[in-house]
C-alpha cells in the first residue's frame, strides 16, 4: 500500500444515534474481517457481545441508549478500517453527528478506540440517568425555518418546563428536544405556524438540549482522564462549528456537545465553503447523505455500510 495521499476536496462524515439498525454491517462482515474484529474490541471494553446484539437483537435493548451509542461507534469506526485497506486516499476533513463526532475522533487519531468505547457508554448512561424516564422528549419540525422554530419553542418554554432546537439537521428539517409537555405544545405551535410536518420521535432521551447539564457534569469528569491526541485529521464540531488542537479545548467541546444543539446544516456548509465536494457517509445508513444534499445540493455524497456501497465510495476518488 503506498503512503496516504490528502484529497482536498473530499470529506468523511459518521452517523449517529438513530442509523442503528439489527443486522447492520453483516455484508460487509462476510468479506472484511476488520468489521469484527472492531467490534469484538468493543466486546471485550464492554463485558458482552457487541456484534451478537448488533446482529440477532432484541432490538429495543440495541435502542437502549448505552447500548446503541458504542454499537454504532463501533460500525462507523468499522468502516473506515474498511474504507482504510482498500485505499491510501484520505479525507481534509471529517465530521460527524452527534455520537459520530466521537468517531471522527478516533479514525482521525484523536484518540484511542478502546476508550471511546468505554466513553461512550457512560455518556449513554448519564443521558438515560439525567432525565427520568416519561418526563423528556423530542421532536421533529419540518417545514419551518430557524428561527421560526427558535421562537416556537421560546413560547412553548415554561419557567419549569423547556423546549429547544436540538439538531439544525438541515433547512427547514429541525429536531427540538426538552420536556415532554413543552415539546408537545411546540409540536402544535409549529404546526400553527405552517409546518409540514411536526412529529414526536421514538426516543426517550432529549438529547443536546439544557435538559442534558447535569449528565454534562458528571461526563465532565470522566474526559478529564480522557488520553486525546492532536487529530491527525481535521475534525468539524457540532456544538462550535470549528475544529481544534489543543487536548483540552476538544474535552471542553465534548463536554458542551451533550446540551448544545447539534449545527449539522452549518457544518456541511463550513466544509463546503472550505473546497469539500465530496462526502463518505462511513457507517450504516444513508441519513447524513439525504441531509447533505438538502444542505449543499450540488455536493456528492456516497455511503459505506456494505460492499456495494463500499465500490461505489471508492469510485470518489478513483
Amino acid at each position: 500500500m503506498s503512503t496516504n495521499r490528502v484529497d482536498e476536496g473530499l470529506a468523511f462524515v459518521f452517523p449517529g444515534q438513530g442509523s442503528q439498525s439489527v443486522g447492520m454491517l453483516s455484508e460487509l462482515a462476510k468479506t472484511h474481517t476488520e468489521v469484527e474484529s472492531t467490534f469484538q474490541t468493543a466486546s471485550e471494553v464492554l463485558g458482552y457481545d457487541l456484534w451478537d446484539l448488533v446482529q440477532n437483537g432484541p432490538e429495543d435493548r440495541l435502542n437502549l441508549t448505552q447500548c446503541t451509542q458504542p454499537a454504532m461507534l463501533a460500525a462507523d469506526v468499522a468502516a473506515w478500517r474498511v474504507w482504510s485497506k482498500h485505499t491510501p486516499v484520505k479525507p481534509s476533513w471529517m465530521a460527524g453527528h452527534s455520537l459520530g463526532e466521537y468517531a471522527a475522533l478516533v479514525c482521525s487519531g484523536a484518540l484511542v478506540f478502546e476508550d471511546a468505547v468505554r466513553l461512550v457508554a457512560e455518556r449513554g448512561r448519564l443521558m438515560q440517568e439525567a432525565v427520568p424516564s416519561e418526563t423528556g422528549a423530542m421532536a421533529a419540525i419540518l417545514g419551518l425555518s430557524d428561527v421560526q422554530v427558535m421562537d416556537v419553542c421560546s413560547r412553548a418554554s415554561t419557567e419549569t418546563e423547556l423546549v429547544a432546537p436540538a439538531n439544525f439537521n438541515a433547512p427547514g428539517q429541525i429536531v427540538i428536544a426538552g420536556h415532554k409537555l413543552a415539546v408537545t405544545r411546540a409540536i402544535e405551535l409549529g404546526k400553527a405556524e405552517g409546518a409540514k410536518r411536526a412529529v414526536l420521535l421514538p426516543v426517550s432521551v432529549p438529547s443536546h438540549c439544557p435538559l442534558m447539564e447535569r449528565a454534562a457534569e458528571k461526563f465532565r469528569r470522566m474526559l478529564a482522564d480522557l488520553v486525546v491526541k492532536i487529530p491527525g485529521i481535521a475534525v468539524l464540531h457540532n456544538a462550535d462549528v470549528a475544529s481544534h488542537s489543543a487536548p483540552e479545548v476538544i474535552r471542553a467541546v465534548l463536554e458542551k456537545q451533550l446540551y448544545s444543539p447539534v449545527r449539522w446544516a452549518d457544518s456541511v456548509l463550513f466544509m463546503s465553503q472550505r473546497g469539500i465536494t465530496r462526502f463518505v457517509e462511513c457507517g450504516p445508513g444513508r441519513v447524513l447523505s439525504g441531509l447533505n444534499k438538502r444542505i449543499v445540493p450540488t455536493c456528492r455524497t456516497e455511503a459505506v455500510f456494505d460492499p456495494h456501497s463500499l465500490s461505489k465510495a471508492l469510485e470518489l476518488v478513483q
